[in-house]
């Protein structure tokens, strides 16, 4: 994936995904370190659903509790949670952070092995850990076949785990991420391991949470980590036979605090956004409910169909002038907005493609009071308009010789219409067609449609969909284009006194 960069999914993955990703995800884990907390030997529950049913273990399993654990558990959460709050407010005066966890763990073993905690009370320990490394060797291909389909899943979820985990990070922290890196990253790192016998990796929450929690900023830390993982396999492993597993639980769940906070932005969010809202909660209730993996792709999909749902119905509002300057703004939202007289200035926030094109046009009928597609000749209504010309002028006699009548709905009250192109990100195909039909209907009305503040892409969407057609060229760009909304209202004004006088002579 790294090497095909593929990393641009990433920029699907917002940042309330993220914060909801990171919320499901720590009430996950701590529930799986509940039952150390508790000292309860309780199933191992797997797949979907793995919360409730390991809260419903618990449940069960609550009166056989080991009174050693959770008093252990409570000193030593105690501990930890009050010098991270010391550390926060006195982060200032530190220039080193505290190694609470570490001395936590090293007082810990001494008490429990002192103390025989195991033996007297029967409190759950680390237990024997096995020393050394096992002799490297080349996979086997044939088991590689037979992997090989389960390997794509767990490829697709490792990595989305990574890059996203990796992101909320870069976010906390106020770094850049490469998704690509992350992913040749995460492939080397099961590359190599697999001639060591060891399990798919990527990243993790609960460990990255510890070291960033312990002050960990630079990959320094990662070498470090190694070293004193590889010095426990060869040496060490045995001094931490004592360790009480209720300890460990406690630095993983002090390590959640963090993400279990982002819970009280809820309520701002909503305020913000409520689109943004419902992603972050279906998010952490999915990764609660089913699993952190449906978690993930739920909030995916969620960010995809707000995304989408924002651009299918954008804000659309008439402009008007601000006094005497050349700016127009939204006329429902400023008050004292001079409106240009027979001129209506439309905005469209959004870009025009195929799933928003009828609500543009119902946007625009609505605003300016008129349905050119009903209105026009060979319209979906046809009244006695119909025989009106395209090319014929309105509001001038066509003469003796011509067999129709232009008929102008009173109503209208208008005669240009001006399209602000300036929030238009992209036209497609139907797009371009809508505004082809807009100015062919709006033109057998006698209505002028005009284009302002198109960006050069919106220029270049255009001229390939010939909507200038190819005989007129640049004058007919010219007199349809323009830099900014108030010169396109003052070119149609000028236009119609021209078209005046011309019909005071006639």
């Amino acid at each position: 994936m790294g090497v095909l960069r593929l990393g641009f999914v990433s920029t699907y993955l917002s940042q309330p995904l993220l914060d909801g990703f990171a919320m499901g995800a720590s009430v996950t884990i701590l529930t799986s370190q509940l039952k150390h907390l508790l000292g309860v030997r309780v199933p191992r529950h797997q797949g979907p659903g793995m919360v409730v049913s390991t809260w419903l273990s618990l449940l069960r399993s609550a009166g056989q509790a080991n009174l050693c654990d959770v008093l252990t558990s409570v000193v030593c959460l105690a501990v930890l949670l009050a010098a991270k709050e010391l550390s926060d407010r006195c982060r200032h005066r530190l220039k080193l952070p505290l190694p609470t966890e570490l001395l936590v763990i090293v007082v810990a073993t001494l008490v429990s092995h002192l103390g025989q905690l195991h033996a007297r009370f029967g409190s759950s320990v680390a237990g024997d850990i096995p020393t050394g490394f096992v002799a490297p060797r080349v996979p086997d291909p044939r088991l590689m076949q037979r992997v090989a389909l389960d390997a794509v899943p767990l490829a697709l979820v490792g990595s989305a785990f990574s890059v996203s985990l990796a992101e909320m990070f870069a976010r906390s922290h106020g770094y850049s991420v490469r998704a690509d890196q992350e992913l040749l990253a995460v492939g080397c790192c099961n590359v190599v391991p697999a001639f060591f016998h060891c399990f798919a990796t990527s990243a993790a929450l609960a460990k990255s949470l510890v070291k960033t929690a312990t002050g960990c900023r630079t990959q320094l830390s990662g070498v470090v980590s190694a070293a004193v993982v590889l010095l426990v396999l060869l040496a060490l492993a045995p001094l931490f036979r004592d360790l009480q597993r209720s300890v460990l639980a406690c630095v993983i769940v002090v390590s959640l605090r963090g993400a279990l906070r982002k819970v009280r932005d809820v309520p701002q969010l909503w305020r913000l956004s409520r689109a943004d809202a419902l992603v972050w909660v279906a998010t952490a209730a999915t990764c609660v409910l089913v699993s952190t993996e449906a978690g993930l792709l739920a909030g995916a999909l969620l960010s995809l169909l707000s995304l989408a749902g924002r651009t299918q119905r954008p804000h659309a509002a008439l402009l008007a002038r601000i006094g005497g300057s050349d700016v127009y703004e939204d006329a429902g939202e400023f008050e004292g907005l001079v409106p240009e007289p027979g001129v209506r200035v439309f905005r469209f926030a959004g870009p025009l493609y195929y799933a928003n094109q009828a609500f543009f046009l119902r946007s625009l009928y609505s605003l300016t009071g008129l349905d050119a597609g009903h209105a026009a000749p060979g319209g979906t209504e046809r009244g006695p308009q119909a025989g009106v010309r395209e090319q014929d002028p309105v509001g001038k006699d066509p003469g003796p010789e011509s067999g129709t009548v232009v008929l102008v709905p009173a109503a209208a009250g208008f005669h240009t219409v001006v399209i602000d192109c300036g929030p238009l990100l992209f036209l497609d195909a139907a797009g371009l067609a809508t505004l082809r039909d807009l100015r062919r209907d709006y033109g057998a009305l006698g209505i002028t449609l005009l284009l302002a503040c198109c960006s050069p892409s919106v220029r270049d969407a255009l001229r390939r969909g010939g909507f200038f057609g190819e005989e007129q060229g640049d004058a007919d760009e010219e007199a349809q284009l323009f830099h900014s909304v108030h010169g396109a209202v003052q070119a149609a004004r000028a236009h119609q006194r021209a078209r005046a006088r011309t019909d005071s002579r006639v």
